[in-house]
């Protein structure tokens, strides 16, 4: 199966300080892959690394086949990727309309409109809300507005960082469902998530990082149904500020 993301001994971190440690983890086409473990062991900085925010000392990152490692963000957003931050991942000052038309920056108008159409389809909550600032938005459609604007690029690939973070029962379940759904679109998702259950039960495997090393990857209904992973992953309740 074509790899959408293949990472090989991927070490990294904030300058100088080293927060992962070999990292080797790969994305299929096609597939929901989530991230687990405890706070502090890396899990966050991954993404960033991945997406050219933080520090790669080592190792290889390959998108498609073709080696990203170390490229500009803007370059990865034009080959496919996006990304989705765990914070800060709306313009609280610009309204919802204009926070989806600053992820279609350099696209045609017509591109734009699809996506912001495609975007009122999967999560109607803000299609009512255009011109409301974001400011204004509850923490589960600003988490809708920020994987929205990321869609609007059209992307293949997506990771997201916590996405259902101190949200409700609803907005978690609503947001991980529209995640799963991307992939009958063609995107490949790669997600860390602090409950894991939900979303490892959408999810076709899962990684288990600690300390920022892998500790374990299966299967995600491997991860889900054993007991040892459980006793010492699955009850977690990761936070931010990885």
């Amino acid at each position: 199966m074509n790899k959408v993301l293949e990472v090989t001994g991927l070490e990294g971190g904030y300058g100088n300080v080293q927060i992962l440690y070999g990292i080797d983890l790969h994305v299929d086409q096609g597939e929901f892959v989530t991230i687990i473990g405890p706070n502090g062991c890396g899990k966050s900085t991954f993404l960033k690394v991945l997406f050219g925010l933080t520090t790669l000392h080592n190792g290889a990152v390959l998108h498609n086949a073709t080696d990203v490692s170390g490229w500009r963000t803007d370059k990865l957003v034009k080959r496919g990727i996006a990304y989705v931050p765990q914070v800060d991942n709306v313009f609280p000052s610009l309204s919802v309309k204009e926070n989806l038309l600053m992820g279609g920056l350099g696209l045609k108008s017509s591109e734009v409109s699809r996506g912001i159409e495609r975007s009122c389809k999967m999560f109607p909550d803000i299609k009512y809300r255009m011109n409301d600032l974001a400011a204004s938005l509850s923490g589960g459609e600003r988490q809708m507005l920020a994987i929205s604007r990321a869609l609007i690029s059209n992307p293949s690939f997506l990771m997201l960082d916590e996405p259902t973070a101190a949200l409700s029962p609803r907005y978690q379940q609503e947001i991980l469902a529209n995640i799963d759904s991307l992939r009958n679109d063609g995107i490949s998702v790669l997600v860390v998530e602090q409950n894991a259950r939900l979303s490892l039960a959408r999810s076709d495997r899962g990684y288990i990082f600690s300390s920022g090393e892998v500790v374990y990857s299966g299967s995600a209904e491997n991860i889900l149904h054993d007991p040892k992973i459980g006793e010492y992953f699955l009850g977690l309740n990761t936070a931010e500020g990885e």
